[in-house]
């Protein structure tokens, strides 16, 4: 081979290697410039991953602190109405130790006063043992009669005397008392009446609801009997559902549910939709409505009789009376007018007109929760004015106006005069037959259980009972005595509106033939 062969070859290769070199370092750094590029493209990825991560955690971390503030928050108002509750209870054992302290005071009391009146009568009685002797010694002495005989004659002159004085001085004072108060209380009551010409309510709640066709009862039912269940669950009232066309009948002892179970019941049937959830949500809404119902109504009956600053517990559990009835008559209208009643009354006798009207608006409050609470509703409803009223006068018309106290102050008569007004007036409250009969037997039953009645008759729907006795056995002193025990025993014995006017008649007929 020659040089130039050689130089060829030596070129060729060197070219070779350098191309070679070359294609090693283009492939290098291609290959490191495509791995910082994949290395910058993680590590945005990367960043945006964290950032991403940082993002969420602030948001878990924002809901957490959330989470955490709705937590205590419900605490917080658990914590509260626990603390309320107890506080409320407090107060209602507070008021029972303050009665019962009142009434042990009181206990205290009588039996002071019984042990000096035991004394007292001691005493009395061995003075009368004392002249009883004496006259006796005397009387035999005298008389020359056993001591047996002397003593029944005796007891018998007296008897006869004491009844003949009694009654004559009775009669003169009756009468003469009788003049006077009926005379002053004719002219108050006759003005009062005139001036309050108010209408007759007499309403009842409802308890029977209308359907418009008798399918609505199988659908009020529901499968086995679930949507019935829950509406008597809801509202806690007896679904009644018969034989009845197109009606069924609620049966509640209280009237505010029932009329919570009336509205929905009427609402689902308008609405058709009836199953266990709209039941809970219709009767729920319901219960809402008639909450505010009845706060308006107490807040309207304060306004109309003029009566301020009633706390809204007052007007709250006024307004409860505008679906209680009694005799048929609706208890919030009959408050109202009482209340107008004992302003007018107030007036005339010159006292504060402000407390009369509000003690006879409230006077028959206690009928609003007496089915919850134990007593008359006269004593609960001046037990439940006293926590929210510090008028003592207020307290006392109320807790008197059924003279179930001791003692009857001036707030008492009056309210018991509006009382009796409003309650006696014709067409204000009715009563069953069955009942309206019984009062009248009883009535009778009363007056032929006393000695000389012949016959009675009750008239004037019971508001007069004339009596007929025998002449031979009952002089004129005698059917007067008999009137006044006989009106004393209906007082003891019987519960009525107004007053019952007793006559007792006295007849003696001569008869003789001509032949």
């Amino acid at each position: 081979m020659g040089i130039e062969t050689v130089t060829t070859i030596l070129f060729s290769f060197s070219v070779l290697i350098i191309g070679v070199i070359l294609g090693g370092t283009v492939t290098f750094f291609s290959r490191r410039m495509l791995i910082s590029r994949q290395m910058r493209i993680a590590e945005r990825k990367a960043a945006k991953v964290v950032v991403e991560a940082s993002v969420e955690a602030k948001n878990m971390l924002n809901e957490a602190k959330q989470a955490a503030e709705k937590t205590k928050q419900a605490s917080d108002a658990e914590h509260r109405e626990r603390r309320a509750e107890l506080q409320r209870q407090e107060n209602r054992l507070t008021q029972k130790g303050e009665t019962l302290e009142h009434k042990l005071e009181a206990a205290e009391n009588r039996e002071k006063s019984l042990a000096n009146k035991e004394k007292e009568i001691e005493s009395v009685r061995s003075q009368l043992g004392e002249v009883k002797d004496r006259q006796l010694k005397q009387l035999e002495l005298i008389s020359g009669m056993s001591s047996d005989e002397a003593k029944q004659n005796l007891i018998e002159a007296m008897e006869i005397e004491l009844r003949q004085e009694a009654s004559r001085r009775v009669r003169q004072w009756e009468t003469k008392v009788k003049e006077e108060a009926s005379e002053k209380a004719r002219e108050i009551l006759s003005q009062v009446i005139q001036r309050c010409a108010s209408e007759v309510v007499t309403e009842t709640t409802v308890s029977s609801v209308s359907l418009p066709n008798d399918e609505m009862k199988g659908r009020l039912i529901g499968r086995e009997g679930r949507n019935i269940r829950a509406l008597e669950q809801a509202t806690g009232v007896d679904l009644i559902i018969d034989d009845t066309p197109e009606a069924v009948t609620l049966s509640s002892f209280d009237p505010v549910r029932r009329e919570i179970a009336r509205q929905a019941l009427t609402k689902l049937i308008l609405d058709g939709r009836i199953h266990p959830a709209r039941i809970e949500e219709v009767v729920a809404k319901t219960k809402e409505e008639v909450d505010a119902t009845i706060y308006s109504a107490g807040e309207q009956a304060a306004t109309q009789v003029g009566v301020h600053g009633l706390r809204p517990e007052l007007i709250r559990v006024l307004g409860r009376l505008k679906y209680r009835t009694s005799y048929g008559q609706n208890v919030l209208a009959h408050s109202i007018e009482v209340s107008h009643l004992a302003g007018m009354i107030a007036a005339e006798l010159g006292a504060n007109i402000a407390i009369a009207k509000k003690a006879g608006l409230l006077h028959d409050i206690g009928k609003a929760v007496d089915q919850e609470v134990e007593g008359s509703h006269a004593a609960i409803g001046a037990d439940l004015v006293k926590q929210w009223d510090r008028s003592p006068e207020v307290v006392q018309g109320i807790a008197e106006h059924h003279g179930e106290t001791d003692s009857i102050s001036m707030w008492g008569f009056i309210v018991t005069a509006a009382d009796a007004i409003s309650s006696a007036k014709p067409g204000a409250r009715r009563e069953s037959l069955d009942f309206y009969l019984k009062r009248l037997k009883a009535l009778e039953d009363i007056a032929n259980g006393f000695k000389g009645v012949e016959k009675s008759y009750a008239i004037q729907a019971g508001r007069e009972i004339r009596i007929l006795v025998k002449p031979e056995e009952v002089d004129d002193l005698a059917a007067v005595r008999l009137a006044r025990d006989i009106v004393t025993k209906i007082e003891e014995g019987m519960n009525y509106p107004g007053q019952i006017k007793v006559t007792v008649l006295r007849e003696t007929r001569a008869v003789d033939y001509a032949k």
